[in-house]
């Protein structure tokens, strides 16, 4: 994994050049950005393998470089925040972050996030041929070695945890999943925030697969548990 890219956005040179020295020692290419702008050029000539964005920059919020970020790419994103509040962190999730970090934090945790987080999201090579699997007469198409879900046949673009998150539950039918499990299936059993990211990571699912959480087809609430897939897949 030490060949992957890395795009560090944070305006505090101190902490770029700390981070920068500590990853290019485990061989990660790493590169800086010190505004929004200049992150945003860099991801696009960059195609990184996973961005560490700070949410306090100069010239365009951490939240807005996300969602744009998220708009044409499922790029792994790492927040670096000084918000410690439950909610502050819910709400970088909802933008369309995969995990965060709080400040202060050491470069040896970060460096395991940023390892973990690659480890969690990048494709595996072992996947069967014709890995692809059909919910509700073909309504909703899973692809596990291409990476892709499709909603009546339209692709749609999720997030390296969503699609691992979908994958998790539809591979599974009927069975109801705490969010303490699936924080550690989905995130790793090394993560330390809050089950409630789940909460995030699921309404940001169901809204992009079509998916009422009042009368669900596929992802429903089990009330004081987590969350269950409700149908059997196609045969």
């Amino acid at each position: 994994m030490g060949t992957s890219t890395i795009l560090l956005v944070d305006d505090e040179k101190d902490i770029l050049q700390v981070i920068r020295a500590y990853l290019e020692k485990s061989n990660y290419n790493v590169y800086e950005a010190e505004t929004g702008t200049s992150a945003l050029q860099l991801f696009e000539q960059l195609k990184p393998d996973l961005v560490v964005l700070d949410l306090m920059l100069p010239d365009i919020s951490g939240e807005e470089i996300c969602r744009m970020i998220r708009s044409s790419s499922n790029t792994p994103i790492l927040m670096l925040t000084a918000k410690s509040s439950e909610d502050d962190l819910v709400n970088g999730l909802l933008t369309g972050a995969d995990d965060y970090i709080t400040k202060p934090f050491s470069p040896r945790e970060l460096l395991a996030r940023i390892t973990s987080l690659l480890r969690r999201t990048r494709p595996q090579l072992n996947r069967e041929q014709g890995s692809a699997r059909s919910f509700g007469g073909g309504s909703l198409s899973i692809d596990a070695e291409r990476h892709e879900v499709k909603v009546e046949g339209s692709l749609i673009a999720l997030t390296p945890l969503e699609f691992k998150l979908l994958e998790c539950l539809s591979g599974n039918p009927k069975r109801a999943f705490s969010r303490y499990e699936l924080v550690n299936l989905i995130q790793g059993e090394d993560f330390d925030g809050f089950e409630r990211t789940i909460d995030v990571h699921i309404k940001n699912l169901r809204q992009k697969i079509g998916d009422d959480s009042r009368r669900p087809r596929y992802i429903a609430t089990v009330f004081g548990v987590g969350y269950k897939f409700l149908v059997n897949r196609d045969e």
